[in-house]
């Protein structure tokens, strides 16, 4: 799995799902929580599957 997230993106996806996340505890109790799995997965791995599919990358060039 070649890394297909920039560094920053990476940064943003991790807290985005934190704070998804965060609603198991705080905030109105849900199962959506759940959906902050797959950005903080993302996020830590630098690695996106539909970001694979689609031929994108954010990474920066050599």
């Amino acid at each position: 799995m070649k890394k297909n997230i920039h560094p920053v993106e990476r940064i943003v996806r991790v807290a985005f799902g934190l704070g998804l996340m965060s609603m198991a505890f705080v905030g109105p109790k849900s199962m959506w929580f759940l959906l902050g799995i797959v950005p903080v997965l993302t996020g830590l791995s630098g690695w996106c599957p539909p970001y694979q599919m689609l031929g994108i990358s954010t990474c920066k060039r050599n």
